[in-house]
């Protein structure tokens, strides 16, 4: 059953002079949504995409490459193991998975904010209690939203630096107020906080990597961390919020373990002998062919193809713009146009995987193929020339290849871009001012560097030179968040409400801070209007305006080169768990980790 909840939301605007402000009322609900109205009733009984029937208990493994030496995701320090942040923390609310971005009672009970959201209150559920048995306070909201923005992750701290201040009326009861009322996405935000128990974090050492067990209000705790190896969550039995709506069917096992696995041929190679449940397949090559092994053949291990409504993960190799080779615009488009596709598609993967356009592929926010509208003209009309005609246009594509490898008229093309920005060939070498046009792609493993092998052989029609680095994990994570790199892969997710992350991926504000997402080193005052337009639109119409023309902007810039996707989520699972016939809408947003991935709530215990 799904009946909409129509969110009424009372204005009196109350004027005593010409300068007053306008006083905006609000009224607690039981759920917010970024844009319109939530689409569960308040009365819903469980999210639409779960099985509340499923079999309580057993155990649950996934697998994770590389290491870790911290279990603490909400700091730059460290490599975290994930599930610290689904299984021990919980946040404000609960957001569902069906819908772009709308959250539902879970430690705060109602939410309240004015038509302009200048503020938002939560009231605490008065049950909600640490795993250590001590309850949820506003005093603990207040402790996570300031050590957060302090200590925090470069993200976290632009969002709660837009804090202005934190009111608590009550024990169960915290307001918070903003600086900015134009950024729409700031009740969200705060409904997203992973809420930490103040008197069970030492704030002065929290910006530390740590292997102890932390302390949250969720359904698990930590049973055993080995370093490096393993981490295990054990179901805590007097979870509090075992019977709320937003709980239902999820969290289903009574243990979950993430192992972790040196490199990707040994971690296929254990899920063939069922060292763990469930595998995100990310290489083509083995989903088309390596799945004959005994178990897969007689049906105790399970193919799915998945597909969600989420844009589409935009991987690609970036481009550090902070390095001088890289700086104009003019070189990143040659060198993006030399990438090869059809050649690695054929002959790699086995011609599974789709090319990808821009940063919101495969959803109505993707502005490929489609010409800018007027509300887009008028977003872009005070940085004329920053979108390039042909993407303005939406007939701009990634450069297509005859798929030989070598093609030469796609190099010629390039060579003369490269010729307009100054750049020729001299001895077999491309020169400018007498310096070769030189750089060096950092790799995280054998699959990645096969890939950059084929790139930098197509390079050398161009006489480029091309090193290869291949790197820990450690010393890639290490490299990724200093920027010390000229080219390293990245995928982008996104969501279908894109919002103040973008601020952490594209702004010019962090583009020198260490730790935050904007590896290209993107400083465009056009990138950071479009962001701010989007976290201002109020209409769902002016909200896709603004996505699309950040989107055509980021394409214009040639940050990265656009390598390729998956058209669809590919899952294999042992047959004694089983998954809910209705996935989420959102289901499948794999990220680097598994640890922001709901499918671990959705697999069904044995």
């Amino acid at each position: 059953m799904s009946i909409s909840l129509r969110v009424v939301l009372l204005g009196i605007v109350v004027a005593t002079s010409l300068l007053a402000a306008p006083l905006a009322c609000a009224q607690p609900k039981p759920a917010i949504a970024m844009r319109g109205d939530p689409a569960l009733p308040p009365d819903f009984t469980a999210f639409p995409y779960v099985d509340t029937d499923a079999p309580k208990g057993g155990s649950a493994s996934y697998p994770m490459l590389g290491t870790f030496d911290s279990i603490n995701p909400l700091i730059v320090n460290g490599s975290p193991s994930p599930g610290t942040n689904i299984f021990v923390f919980e946040t404000v609310m609960a957001r569902s998975f069906d819908e772009p971005f709308t959250f539902y009672p879970l430690i705060a009970r109602t939410v309240e904010t004015p038509p302009d959201r200048s503020w938002v209150e939560f009231t605490l559920d008065p049950r909600a209690k640490f795993s250590d048995g001590v309850p949820v306070t506003a005093e603990d909201l207040k402790f996570s939203a300031e050590l957060l923005r302090e200590k925090g992750r470069p993200g976290a701290r632009s969002s709660y630096s837009q804090i202005d201040d934190i009111v608590i009326k009550d024990p169960h009861r915290i307001r918070f107020v903003f600086k900015d009322a134009s950024n729409r996405e700031l009740p969200m935000l705060m409904a997203a906080m992973p809420v930490l128990p103040e008197h069970a974090v030492d704030a002065a050492s929290f910006d530390k990597s740590t292997l102890k067990p932390m302390i949250g209000s969720g359904p698990y705790m930590f049973d055993r961390i080995d370093p490096g190896n393993s981490v295990t969550f054990r179901k805590n039995p007097d979870w509090w919020g075992k019977d709320l709506p937003s709980n239902r069917g999820l969290y289903n096992f009574d243990r979950i373990r993430y192992v972790y696995y040196r490199d990707p041929v040994t971690m296929f190679e254990a899920f063939k002998t069922d060292q763990y449940d469930v595998r995100p397949e990310d290489e083509a090559s083995n989903w088309a062919s390596g799945y004959n092994f005994p178990a897969a053949r007689d049906g105790r291990v399970i193919r799915q193809e998945i597909a969600n409504g989420l844009p589409k993960p935009a991987v690609g190799w970036v481009f550090n713009t902070r390095r001088p080779v890289f700086a104009d615009v003019r070189v990143r488009q040659a060198l993006s146009m030399m990438f090869d596709f059809e050649w690695a598609n054929s002959r790699l993967f086995a011609n599974l995987y789709t090319r990808t356009c821009g940063y919101f592929d495969g959803s109505v926010l993707s502005a490929c193929g489609l010409p800018a509208d007027e509300r887009e003209k008028a977003l872009l009309a005070p940085f004329v020339g920053m979108v390039s005609p042909d993407v303005m246009a939406g007939t701009w594509r990634p450069t297509v290849s005859d798929g030989s490898g070598r093609d030469r008229k796609v190099a010629h093309q390039a060579l003369g871009v490269l010729q307009q920005a100054g750049w020729t060939i001299r001895d077999g070498k491309l020169q400018k001012d007498g310096k070769p046009l030189t750089f060096e792609i950092t790799v995280p493993d054998k699959g990645t560097e096969r890939i950059a092998l084929v790139y930098a052989d197509g390079l050398k029609l161009l006489g480029v030179e091309v090193n290869i680095r291949m790197t820990d994990d450690a010393q890639f994570q290490r490299r990724k968040q200093n920027y010390d790199f000229d080219m390293l892969p990245f995928a982008w997710q996104s969501s279908l409400s894109p919002g103040t992350e973008q601020n952490f991926r594209w702004s010019s504000a962090v583009a020198d801070q260490p730790g935050s997402f904007n590896f290209a080193g993107v400083k465009s005052p056009a990138v950071d209007a479009m962001i701010h337009a989007l976290l201002a639109a109020d209409t769902q119409e002016d909200f896709v305006a603004a996505v699309r023309a950040l989107d055509r902007l980021l394409i214009s810039g040639n940050y990265a080169i656009p390598l390729f996707h998956a058209p669809r989520m590919w899952i294999a699972r042992w047959n004694k768990t089983t998954r809910p016939d209705k996935p989420a809408m959102a289901l499948g947003a794999y990220s680097d980790t598994l640890a922001s991935d709901p499918i671990l709530a959705h697999v069904k215990a044995p």
